[in-house]
């Protein structure tokens, strides 16, 4: 197949990127610069390059000529709901110029549920209205409603590689700036999942898009440890040997505020209709490793 892939040199959007082509598909990484090194380093993987800002349809309307599947990565944080609703807008306009299925993976998040109360949550559970980002369930529902074929996926907290946008690789640089924080909870626990097992499963829903259209897929490991035993382990393979500071969620912004519960999931439907399953199965398993792997990332960039 051919894939556009948006976000293709983000964090999450490389690794999709790079295993859908070690897969055999076609893959057109979209970017709006071409010449960094993030867009380099997708052509050296086999990603064709494809310059275009989501937020601005004209630019990359073009790429989906002859593309048979769209991987959506990328969260606006300027205009998310905006830009989601004219990304389906547009998907849904070439459906009627030239009545070509295309399939859309739609990412959002399980930090979109909010204060459910529940001890574990699945692809059936409801999200809480008021989560500050809550407005990400109802583009899912948006989504349903236009007709196109469709799969959502909902990762948990990603780790691993260059962490990028991790909550891990911000603890790494705080360590090493000898002041990390936690925000808010200190008893709560996260669902979390290596990058490259997220990779795979893009991988296993484009396999046979047809199989699961229609269906939502929570994509976690199975570990259930607090937030703040993580970031513990993350500060001390980053050598910090010190106090974590204690901050209100808010101190640490929207993203943190969201964040601010339990976000324990079950991937028991990823594991029953992708086959899929973690490869790697704890960041508390080899936090010096993963410290290793974003210190190279920060001195190449």
């Amino acid at each position: 197949m051919q894939i556009l892939v948006t976000g293709a040199t983000g964090y999450a959007g490389r690794r999709v990127s790079t295993a859908l082509a070690r897969a055999g598909h076609t893959v057109l990484g979209l970017t709006r610069d071409p010449a960094t090194p993030a867009a380099r380093d997708l052509a050296v993987n086999e990603v064709t390059v494809a310059q275009g800002d989501l937020t601005r349809p004209e630019t990359w309307r073009g790429h989906l000529d002859g593309t048979d599947a769209v991987v959506h990565l990328l969260l606006d944080m300027s205009d998310p709901i905006g830009t989601d609703q004219r990304l389906i807008s547009e998907l849904v306009a070439a459906r009627e110029r030239d009545a070509r299925r295309r399939h859309l993976v739609f990412t959002t998040g399980i930090s979109s549920y909010g204060r459910t109360g529940l001890a574990l949550m699945d692809e059936n559970t409801p999200g809480n209205p008021d989560s500050p980002l809550g407005f990400r369930f109802a583009l899912e529902k948006e989504l349903a409603a236009t007709g196109l074929s469709h799969t959502v996926v909902r990762p948990g907290f990603m780790y691993g590689g260059p962490a990028t946008t991790s909550m891990t690789g911000q603890w790494f640089a705080a360590a090493e700036a000898g002041k990390p924080v936690f925000y808010g909870d200190t008893t709560k626990r996260w669902s979390w999942i290596h990058v490259d097992d997220l990779a795979d499963a893009y991988v296993r829903v484009l396999a046979n898009p047809a199989a699961v259209a229609g269906e939502i897929f929570v994509i976690a490991d199975d570990q259930r440890l607090s937030a703040l035993d993580l970031q513990r382990a993350a500060v001390r393979a980053a050598g910090y040997t010190g106090e974590i500071i204690m901050e209100s969620a808010e101190a640490g912004g929207m993203l943190q505020t969201a964040a601010d519960q339990d976000e324990l999931v079950s991937s028991a439907k990823a594991h029953r209709l992708l086959g899929w399953r973690p490869h790697h199965v704890s960041f508390t398993d080899a936090p010096e490793r993963h410290y290793r792997a974003w210190k190279a990332a920060q001195q190449s960039a």
